[in-house]
């Protein structure tokens, strides 16, 4: 069984920093894409970053030139590093996964595999 598992989350002060780590387990893919979303209290869940298979990346308007999204060698493990965090980042940070193209990375019906969710808190 696959899973997807987040970490890395907690609170911090405005303008600092935070890096979060997905681990996906329990199955060997050929190519996998991972992405992050977040959903804040009373929002919908909205795109973050993605990356690739063949390294390409992808960001919502709102973090680029803050975050970067990043793998290991293999993409076993992929990392959210986030800085100059804003308040209005605060929000549970969802690690998504999926082997073959089924949407564009930034919808979630896109991604088939999810975790569970780690917190993020940036206060001002």
């Amino acid at each position: 069984q696959v899973q997807v598992v987040e970490s890395g989350g907690g609170s911090v002060q405005a303008g600092g920093s935070l890096r979060l780590s997905c681990v996906v387990s329990g199955r060997t893919f050929s190519r996998r894409d991972t992405g992050w979303f977040r959903q804040a209290p009373g929002k919908e869940r909205e795109f973050v970053a993605a990356l690739i298979w063949t390294g390409t990346t992808y960001y919502a308007d709102a973090v680029k030139g803050r975050f970067a999204i990043s793998g290991d060698d293999g993409q076993n493990t992929v990392f959210l590093q986030m800085n100059s965090l804003k308040s209005e980042d605060t929000a549970v940070y969802y690690c998504a996964a999926r082997d073959r193209i089924t949407g564009a990375v930034n919808e979630d019906r896109a991604w088939p595999l999810w975790g569970q969710g780690t917190q993020v808190t940036v206060s001002s």
